[in-house]
């Protein structure tokens, strides 16, 4: 079996594009919260957003012609993987059949989906695009990255909501260590900042219908009172370590461990115990032989009152009480927003800088602790500390539980 490394990452965010970028925001805590600019809120109940500022898909790398037939989350998905492949310098070094791309979409081409409906309802469906169906579909980013980057190896777009973009990432590593691949560029990516789905998920209650940018993603916090949706992309690269160390990479971390559960137990809320949860984390930590060594958890933390709470069970279950409270653990959500399935490809390039750097990133505005939710959550400010394992978690809709661990190298 092949030991697995992570050689390269690139992030599209509401802190930042570029991984060094984006990383360094986080480390100071900048928040990337603030009132929706992609369409007018009037008469919504939800005002914020994580959004992605001043994108230009040209400045990104991405042809001008092509990015007119890419809904924007395949552009951001486009312009993580332009960074991703660049910072790896695998391009060209690896055979097209032995090189892969896994990323995923929790909901796809929404923007096409949504803009095409109101073209078709208002001028007829001679007026739809041609391009309708192949950008809207949430296996067209990994489509248009296996284009660009000539890999014709397995290509496998995950969807499972919230937890695409770390099950993605599982999944590739499996593949690689299982020898089915070389390489993978693998994540996540999402642009749902839309009327359609900020209503919906306002509907349902998921969402912070806080005015404030610094009272409204609060993971862990006694205030939170529901998710802000954010947007952009996370993909890494994925790569075998005798690959890698043949052509001198440079690795940033190496993968180790995976875990996927579901909680088989309802279509929006997690199992109240943390079963599955608890289940995933012990999967991956069991695959990376853990055996306590000092402990990072970049956490769901998505700032509703259920998960916050349930996941900090999860955590407490599969650890055991004097590990969990060893454990540092932080919400990089409280600075992004909620990027769905963009979430876990951002959040594992978060781990793995936060393992090369020794520093671990905050969980901000975390002001007020709730009693329920009672481990170090790196309150406010980084620190400075030499983690030896990584870990990032995503629980999504439908009771998927993904999580990935990573080792220092």
């Amino acid at each position: 079996m092949n030991r697995v490394v992570v050689t390269g990452a690139g992030v599209v965010s509401p802190v930042g594009s570029g991984a060094e970028a984006f990383f360094e925001n986080l480390v100071n805590g900048v928040c990337g919260i603030a009132p929706i600019t992609a369409f007018d809120t009037e008469g919504y109940k939800v005002k914020l957003a994580g959004e992605v500022k001043g994108f230009d898909p040209e400045a990104a790398g991405i042809d001008r012609a092509q990015s007119k037939r890419m809904d924007l989350y395949a552009q951001y998905a486009m312009a993580a993987a332009i960074q991703a492949v660049f910072m790896s310098g695998i391009e060209g070094r690896v055979a097209p059949e032995r090189l892969g791309v896994y990323v995923g979409s929790g909901i796809g081409g929404i923007q096409t989906f949504t803009q095409e409906t109101e073209k078709m309802l208002s001028r007829g469906p001679g007026r739809v695009s041609p391009f309708f169906v192949p950008m809207m579909i949430g296996n067209m980013a990994a489509g248009n990255i296996a284009i660009r980057f000539g890999a014709q190896g397995p290509c496998l777009p995950v969807v499972t909501a919230c937890a695409t973009g770390t099950h993605a990432i599982g999944e590739a590593f499996h593949a690689i260590k299982y020898g089915l691949a070389d390489a993978i560029i693998a994540g996540g990516a999402e642009a749902a900042v839309t009327p359609l789905a900020v209503a919906g998920f306002t509907n349902m209650k998921a969402l912070s219908e806080s005015a404030d940018p610094n009272a409204a993603s609060l993971p862990f916090d006694s205030r939170r009172g529901g998710f802000v949706i954010g947007e952009g992309s996370g993909i890494v690269v994925l790569e075998a370590y005798e690959h890698a160390m043949a052509r001198g990479a440079r690795i940033l971390a190496e993968v180790c461990g995976y875990g996927n559960t579901c909680d088989a137990y309802h279509i929006t809320a997690p199992q109240a115990e943390g079963i599955g949860a608890a289940n995933a984390i012990k999967l991956a930590l069991d695959e990376a032989n853990w055996r306590g060594e000092k402990l990072y958890i970049n956490a769901h933390g998505t700032g509703t009152p259920m998960n916050d709470r349930v996941e900090t069970l999860a955590i407490k279950r599969a650890l055991g009480q004097d590990a969990a409270r060893a454990a540092l653990i932080s919400s990089t959500k409280s600075m992004t927003g909620h990027m769905l399935g963009a979430a876990g490809g951002v959040e594992a390039v978060a781990c793995a800088l936060a393992l090369e750097k020794g520093v671990v990133p905050p969980t901000i505005h975390l002001d007020s602790p709730d009693p329920e939710c009672d481990l170090n959550y790196v309150p406010n400010v980084a620190v400075k500390a030499d983690v030896e394992v990584a870990v990032s978690s995503s629980l999504g809709f439908g009771g998927h539980n993904a999580v990935v661990a990573l080792r220092a190298i």
